[in-house]
């Protein structure tokens, strides 16, 4: 499994993550909205290189040019809630992609102990596809797996792209030990060495879907 991991090259992505994780920047939601939408267009641009193009004419008003298409079906994949915008930024740039959406979210038994449910799937077919499955922040990795697992009954793609802005080192591991060794690459913003005992990074930015939308009960 390939890993890219943007923090090993200062570049507009650390710049865009230090406003998101800076506490006096991080309260403006439109402008946390809009930063994980930029890393999400500078991801997309990247993934982009690695597809596969073939030639295509096409007609201009003067004759006819030959350019580079892409000839492989993308499907973007997000998880709720947080993921919309950064999902946004993918969609952005491959405007022609399909969409799949899961819904994946904590119920806590106790204070530090939950179990994590998959409530809704809305996916075309994948089978042969290639699928981007964008969440921002890849905290223990249970979610991106269980999602993962879930869109998997809509077929398998024959290429997998695992997007994250931050993620924790364990869950680095994780998804390299679960998804797919010769047909995932994992990308990733930033590696946080931590997460503590409520299972957020550390130090990471916080909870990403109440900082985009606001604070849920």
């Amino acid at each position: 499994m390939e890993i890219i991991n943007f923090d090993t090259t200062p570049s507009l992505v650390s710049q865009y993550m230090a406003e998101m994780r800076d506490v006096n920047i991080q309260s403006d939601p439109m402008r946390f909205r809009r930063n994980l939408e930029r890393i999400g267009q500078i991801m997309a641009y990247e993934i982009s290189k690695t597809l596969h193009y073939s030639k295509k004419s096409i007609t201009t008003p003067l004759a006819d040019a030959a350019c580079d298409v892409i000839d492989e079906q993308v499907v973007l994949g997000t998880i709720f809630r947080a993921g919309v915008p950064f999902h946004q930024g993918f969609l952005s740039f491959f405007d022609n992609a399909q969409n799949a959406f899961v819904s994946a979210y904590r119920k806590y038994k106790e204070k530090e102990n939950f179990d994590i449910f998959i409530e809704y799937i809305a996916s075309p077919r994948l089978d042969g596809k290639t699928l981007i499955l964008a969440d921002p922040m890849l905290a223990t990795g249970a979610s991106m797996e269980l999602s993962y697992r879930a869109l998997l009954t809509k077929g398998t793609p024959s290429k997998v792209h695992v997007a994250s802005v931050i993620a924790s080192r364990a869950a680095v591991e994780y998804i390299k030990a679960t998804f797919p060794q010769e047909s995932t690459t994992l990308w990733i913003g930033a590696i946080d060495d931590e997460i503590n005992s409520h299972s957020y990074i550390v130090p990471g930015l916080g909870d990403a879907g109440d900082l985009a939308y606001g604070v849920k009960e």
